[in-house]
């Protein structure tokens, strides 16, 4: 997995980046913004982005826990296909979670942002952005903090995207603009039905169009196939209906 470095507040964090099969005069591509989940920028990231580039797009995926270590001193050694390895992982990880704060996370996204419509190939019109887990919160921040630019956002089995905080992701819908695609695992205790049914009413007020489901049995990192949660049928609907989003707004 080959890593560029891109210049963030405070210092540099790696990213990857995924590009479509080169093709003769591809010419200028939607840029997209993909967050990790709080596992982290892993070959699995790697391999989302690359399926998402081939639909025409320019990919870039940031190591958003720059702060506490580079890709490879935070990732994880276990096979995390065996759940109490999973579990035991993510004891480690979640203290990361909690420290990329709202603040740290706007001025971050701001710098993705403007990396990834800097990069070769990306053309000047507007970007999508989509988050998994922990990521689907920054994936929601982003379209609240550059609703000029983000057309279209995504956000699969995310966590915590409601709460009684003042910095609350789902206030942030109240700026956005962008068509929405939100796919929630099914029983999971950190997006349980009122916080679907508050996400929902959030979505409403902005008057944004979206699509705001409960994938039925799939659970909480539904997507990832490198772990005991991955769940194929729930993933390739995610796929359908992030390729759906992308092609109405990019």
């Amino acid at each position: 997995m080959d890593l560029i470095d891109i210049l963030v507040p405070g210092g540099t964090a790696e990213a990857y980046v995924a590009r479509p099969p080169a093709t003769p005069d591809i010419g200028a591509l939607p840029g997209v913004l993909l967050f990790m989940d709080a596992i982290g920028l892993r070959p699995q990231i790697a391999a989302m982005c690359d399926r998402i580039a081939s639909w025409g797009h320019v990919v870039l995926a940031p190591h958003v826990f720059h702060r506490d270590g580079t890709v490879a001193d935070l990732a994880p050694t276990g096979d995390l296909t065996d759940p109490a390895e999973r579990e035991a992982f993510f004891k480690v990880a979640m203290p990361r979670v909690g420290a990329l704060t709202s603040d740290l996370a706007l001025a971050d996204i701001a710098a993705y942002v403007d990396t990834l419509r800097g990069l070769d190939g990306v053309g000047t019109g507007p970007i999508g952005v989509t988050g998994y887990c922990m990521g689907a919160r920054l994936a929601i921040r982003a379209a609240g903090a550059h609703p000029d630019v983000v057309a279209a956002c995504g956000g699969f089995h995310g966590g915590g995207l409601v709460t009684d905080e003042v910095d609350s992701p789902h206030l942030a819908l109240a700026d956005a603009r962008a068509e929405l695609v939100l796919g929630h695992a099914d029983h999971d205790s950190s997006m349980p039905p009122e916080a679907v049914v508050a996400l929902g009413e959030a979505i409403a007020a902005a008057g944004l169009h979206a699509s705001n489901e409960v994938y039925p049995g799939a659970a909480h990192g539904y997507t990832m196939a490198d772990t005991a949660m991955w769940d194929e049928a729930a993933a390739e609907r995610h796929y359908v209906e992030l390729d759906g989003l992308f092609a109405r707004t990019l």
